[in-house]
């Protein structure tokens, strides 16, 4: 079973023509709204489109943003582990999508940042302890700390982007990053190579957007394509991706199979709106690769040793 603790927020979608610069305003058209936040959409996409059992820890405050969370989780099929915050607001996100399917994300996270360490469940019945970076750092280290020491394998999707402490890296496992956040956590500003031979961390997987992904695991590389779609909202895919990539892993699928399934997964995503409506189902996948979709071509990506 897989645990994901993290971020819960309503997120409120306006399309644009495109994402506004510093200090433009843009006209848009019809605002929506829909159910996200990094870790929901993660556990989601886990028990959805990975097929596995998912249990969830997170906060919301006691107002209405709440309710369409919750009732998304529970869909799915996702066991929630609820913390209410009556002094604070249910987290949100204010979300521009471009008609070229681009998006601009800024979070007010709300009652996200009122999860403790004390919060976290007993951790016996998992295998997998999911974590993202839209709760506080000191309470993703303290999580991540409680499941290395109780056999918990740990993964982190270092977004958004900041420095990590060596603490929370010495005891992940696996640590997922777009090429952005592989830069800031590696701390070099090198080719992709090259930043993955300066992080510590058995196994690093890094999404390259339309390039598809790669993966270092030791002295191995691993590679995978992106699967060509129509794109029209790119929000959720990479939360998607990380979803089903431990799936796929807590099934035992080796590390090529999990990549190309979550590939999968995450290209699905972008061809629907709004972030945990567009999280395929298991089956979807399965018939989607079944159908041979065709990919990019991803250049070859080698390590460069010192």
């Amino acid at each position: 079973m897989i645990l994901v603790a993290g971020s819960a927020n309503l997120d409120f979608v306006v399309q644009v023509p495109q994402i506004p610069a510093a200090g433009e305003t843009v006209l848009g058209r019809d605002l929506t709204f829909f159910p996200g936040g990094k870790g929901a959409n993660q556990a989601i996409a886990s028990a959805r489109a990975g097929g596995v059992p998912t249990e969830f820890l997170f906060a919301v405050g006691e107002d209405w943003f709440a309710k369409p969370i919750e009732t998304s989780l529970e869909k799915a099929g996702v066991r929630m582990h609820r913390v209410s915050m009556p002094d604070k607001r249910t987290g949100a996100a204010f979300i521009a999508v471009s008609d070229d399917a681009e998006n601009a994300i800024s979070v007010a996270p709300g009652a996200n940042n009122g999860l403790s360490v004390d919060d976290l469940p007993p951790l016996s019945e998992y295998s997998y302890l999911l974590l993202q970076l839209e709760t506080p750092i000191a309470v993703v280290t303290g999580y991540a700390c409680a499941a290395k020491e109780q056999g918990v394998e740990v993964v982190l999707n270092a977004a958004p982007a900041q420095s990590l402490p060596q603490e929370l890296l010495a005891v992940v496992d696996t640590l997922i990053v777009n090429e952005g956040e592989l830069a800031i956590v590696s701390g070099h500003d090198g080719d992709v190579a090259s930043c993955l031979d300066r992080i510590e961390v058995p196994r690093v997987i890094v999404t390259l957007g339309s390039r598809g992904c790669c993966a270092k695991e030791g002295e191995d590389i691993f590679e995978q394509s992106a699967f060509v779609v129509e794109a029209i909202d790119t929000t959720a895919a990479g939360d998607t991706f990380c979803g089903v990539l431990v799936a796929a892993l807590s099934q035992n699928l080796s590390l090529q199979q999990a990549l190309e399934r979550a590939s999968a997964a995450g290209a699905l995503a972008c061809t629907q709106r709004g972030a945990q409506p567009s999280i395929p189902s298991s089956d979807d996948v399965t018939k989607f690769l079944q159908s041979k979709p065709s990919l990019n071509i991803l250049p070859r990506i080698s390590p460069r040793r010192q």
